[in-house]
């Protein structure tokens, strides 16, 4: 009998990656867990993230109604957007490193 420990290690890097990709309710549009921990620590280092998106989407105003509808910060809206979007076209993020914090 051959030694199948490696296509067992093979097997897990894979179900390990595909589970960091989705939700695990199956809707792309829910945020993952690892995502919302992320976002709920307030210690987590944040940047600024700028890009021209086009103006017709009105993606601004719509941020600023869904802030008001829910109570989400306008950085959480688009982190959660961008992360469930990225996830499932297969680029999840590496969350394996400790979350960093701001120096305070």
């Amino acid at each position: 009998m051959s030694d199948l420990s490696h296509v067992a290690g093979q097997l897990r890097r894979l179900a390990a990656a595909l589970e960091a990709q989705s939700s695990p309710s199956g809707d792309p549009f829910a945020p993952h867990p690892a995502t919302l921990e992320v976002i709920r620590s307030r210690q987590a280092k944040r940047g600024q993230l700028n890009y021209a998106v086009p103006e017709a989407l009105d993606l601004q105003r719509r941020i600023r109604r869904y802030n008001a509808d829910h109570g989400v910060q306008h950085g959480d809206i688009v982190a959660v957007a961008l992360d469930s979007f990225l996830r499932a076209k297969g680029y999840p993020p590496d969350l394996a490193s400790p979350v960093q914090t701001q120096q305070g």
